[in-house]
């Protein structure tokens, strides 16, 4: 298997992955547990799980960790301003923050089991961990990074010499002020490590610390745990792309300053699925959620195979049409492997290959994803064909070792198009029968026409 490689947002290039040493660390950033997440995120999340298997398949072991994010994101991430999220959930369901916080992370770990993501070695939890972010705010202190406001511990960021390098920023203190009100803060880019309780408002999530009762500031939490778990250098940490600009910039530079060490040596981040031409996120008011996925007649894990055909660094619209033409794919690839023998198979050594260098190349899983369909196409044995698959979606993760046939399964709303087409024909209305067709074959299914009529099977 040639060396994997990966797009290094730090370096702005593709670099040749090794680990530091055995196993390869991974932190991902994880979800706030306030509501329910959305498909976005889950796509980010499926983008850590390909990597991670991508790596084992490559013969490395890994050591993932995943936080959950349960207290001090605030409302304003740039600015370090606003109310709690947590508070705002608690508030919104009658129920305690911490309740809430419990409820969201069980959720999304159900969503992440249906899309047979491999669990992390150990998931972390920011409120389990508050005297770790204490003892790394008091590092920050004594080495001179800080300063202290009426609301907070802030972090110095003129003290950073480079300050910005991931988001790749030339004028840092310009541009980030054009979004962030000072207040009391020296830079716009400085950021709280740690927030005082407000005077008279008693918070269900504030601990003691050596600066008085608060809670620690959202950066804070991914640094002092990663390192806790990972070592001071860590080897690949991956998000979303809208963590770029101030959730990772800031997790390197308060690391870095407490260390003097390199933080992260890849930098993995994947592309925002988009609704229309926008980012979908809950301020915009367009998310979709998993419950969303199956309420409209569709498995998780052909949200999977959807994700599966966009590189991960290139946006992903996920519409109807696109989740049924994923759905009739993975269908016919269970079908395939549900029929098919179970004896004396081989892998196919050059398909395999053409898969390897697919995946080695920054994850192409779409290039990874069109070997399998030509294996699916081969004049090869089907015993060679699964053994292949299987060995492939190791890395897909589609859990296709435990296929079994599936129905082809005709939409209401497809038969509906079906019956108008039936009907057009009947009239010689022969444009109106091809526009129909060509509907059809837009939703996953291809239409062919016999001397019985019309017959209809997924689209391949």
């Amino acid at each position: 298997m040639e060396p994997l490689v990966l797009f290094n947002t730090l370096s702005r290039t593709k670099e040749i992955f090794k680990p530091l040493k055995k196993p390869a660390t991974i932190y991902n950033c994880g979800p706030t547990v306030y509501h329910d997440q959305h498909i976005g995120n889950f796509r980010t999340a499926m983008t850590v799980d390909l990597l991670k298997r991508t790596l084992l398949h490559a013969g490395y072991s890994v050591k993932h960790i995943t936080n959950i994010t349960d207290v001090g994101h605030l409302t304003d991430d740039v600015g370090g301003t606003g109310e709690d999220r947590m508070e705002i959930g608690a508030k919104r369901e009658g129920i305690t923050a911490l309740q809430v916080a419990r409820k969201y992370e069980k959720m999304y770990k159900a969503d992440l089991h249906e899309l047979n993501n491999i669990s992390p070695f150990k998931w972390t939890r920011a409120t389990e961990h508050i005297n770790e972010q204490i003892a790394l705010v008091k590092k920050l202190e004594r080495l001179g990074y800080t300063y202290r406001t009426s609301d907070g511990i802030y972090f110095d960021s003129s003290r950073c010499s480079d300050y910005g390098k991931l988001a790749g920023l030339k004028n840092v203190q310009q541009q980030a002020g054009k979004r962030v009100d000072l207040g009391e803060k020296k830079s716009p880019t400085d950021f709280a490590l740690w927030k005082f309780a407000a005077p008279g408002v008693k918070r269900q999530m504030e601990w003691k610390s050596p600066w008085g009762v608060g809670f620690p500031g959202w950066h804070i939490e991914c640094s002092a745990m990663a390192m806790k778990y990972l070592g001071e250098t860590i080897d690949i940490h991956a998000g979303g792309i809208d963590l770029i600009p101030v959730h990772h910039t800031n997790e390197i530079a308060q690391s870095e300053c407490a260390t003097g060490k390199p933080f992260v040596r890849f930098w993995v981040h994947g592309a925002f699925v988009i609704e229309g031409e926008e980012k979908m996120s809950k301020s915009k008011g367009n998310v979709k959620t998993m419950e969303w996925i199956k309420e409209n007649g569709f498995a998780p894990l052909d949200y999977r195979y959807l994700t599966l055909q966009t590189h991960y660094r290139k946006e992903l619209s996920v519409t109807l049409e696109s989740l049924a033409a994923a759905r009739s794919a993975r269908h016919s690839i269970v079908n395939f492997i549900a029929s098919a023998t179970h004896r004396g198979g081989h892998i196919i050594k050059a398909a395999l290959q053409k898969f390897d260098a697919a995946l080695t190349n920054d994850l192409n899983a779409p290039q990874a994803v069109a070997v399998l369909w030509d294996v699916m196409g081969s004049d090869a044995s089907d015993a060679d064909k699964r053994t292949t698959i299987l060995v492939m979606d190791e890395v897909f993760g589609l859990d296709l070792k435990h296929a079994k046939k599936i129905a082809v399964v005709i939409p209401a709303e497809i038969q509906k198009l079906l019956d108008a087409r039936a009907q057009a024909r009947a009239e010689k209305n022969w444009a109106a029968s091809d526009a129909i067709r060509d509907e059809i074959r837009v939703r996953g299914f291809e239409v062919s026409d016999t001397a019985t009529g019309q017959t209809i099977q997924p689209v391949l």
